[in-house]
């Protein structure tokens, strides 16, 4: 998976009561676009993430 900085990542909930957490990727610290990617969250939690399997980058909007 790639990234780059100001993309918007899902993180599915993994159970049925988990709700989907979504956020904007603030930094790309591996190489190539490669995780870990330092996240803020949209309820404001920051957090270095090295996403699983549960993930979905989207690609920040081209102006």
């Amino acid at each position: 998976m790639k990234a780059t900085q100001g993309d918007r990542i899902i993180v599915r909930g993994r159970t049925v009561e988990s709700s989907d957490r979504h956020g904007e990727i603030l930094e790309v610290r591996g190489e190539d676009g490669a995780p870990p990617y330092f996240v803020r969250f949209d309820d404001g939690h920051e957090s270095v993430l090295f996403p699983g399997g549960d993930f979905v980058v989207e690609a920040r909007p081209v102006p």
